[in-house]
């Protein structure tokens, strides 16, 4: 993203507002930017000094007895009775926005186990592309790229050689998903990457499922006792290729 993209988004990223991948883009770029990581502090510091509470002042009271008008006792107990209704049905909306609140974040508490990896997938996808740092080891020789791993991850994984498919090996780097290190391998299809992480498996052989975030398309699986979870922005058709290919490969 540009300076351009990024100014008309500050004020919602600063309110936290944005999705999971403009989030990441706009800080990666915030990290990169100095002016607009100036003009995003400007906006927290504003909207600090705007929620000081020195700020606000109660009416004095003979100006707030002048405000008020004598009304007739009928109307009195009129305005009592509509405002007696008016604070039953301001606790019911109250009840029910509370209520509405408490699902979402009883939905988000819920999610599963597989929803939450996958928006952690995203991120680390993006922001692999974002601050081009695709591969710490840039290689098409799977003989490079295995043994570069060696030491960084517990375990040994596999790299197949699917350049003659048409799914080219550019490399990989150590990556962390939910606080774990994983291996990320990359590979192209055409002008598309597709990043492939792998870790140990705690459970049994899974087959592959995929959903979609953000725009990219998502395959997971498990198999001899490793977990792959593959990313792209390509079709579902490429990937599902791809997948096939490197499940077949191992």
């Amino acid at each position: 993203m540009n300076c351009r993209d990024v100014l008309p988004l500050l004020n919602p990223y600063s309110d936290g507002e944005l999705d999971l991948v403009r989030h990441v883009e706009i800080e990666n770029h915030l990290t990169e930017c100095a002016d607009c990581a100036k003009q995003e502090e400007n906006l927290r510091s504003l909207r600090a000094v705007l929620s000081s509470p020195s700020l606000y002042y109660r009416a004095p009271t003979a100006l707030h007895a002048r405000l008020q008008l004598p009304a007739p006792t009928v109307r009195f107990e009129r305005r009592g009775s509509w405002a007696r209704q008016a604070a039953i049905a301001a606790g019911v909306l109250l009840l029910l926005g509370t209520g509405a609140a408490m699902g979402v974040l009883w939905s988000r508490a819920g999610a599963s186990a597989d929803d939450r990896l996958a928006d952690w997938v995203v991120a680390s996808h993006v922001r692999s592309l974002q601050v081009e740092h695709l591969n710490d080891v840039a290689s098409t020789d799977r003989h490079t790229v295995k043994p570069w791993f060696r030491g960084k991850v517990n375990f040994s994984p596999q790299v197949p050689d699917l350049t003659p498919q048409g799914y080219e090996l550019s490399g990989g780097r150590l990556d962390y998903l939910a606080d774990r290190p994983v291996a990320a391998l990359v590979y192209k299809r055409h002008l598309h990457d597709i990043n492939l992480f792998t870790w140990r498996a705690v459970d049994e052989d899974k087959a592959v499922r995929g959903l979609s975030r953000q725009g990219f398309h998502i395959r997971y699986w498990q198999r001899s006792g490793m977990t792959y979870w593959a990313i792209s922005d390509l079709n579902d058709q490429e990937l599902d290729e791809f997948v096939g290919l490197f499940v077949s490969s191992l």
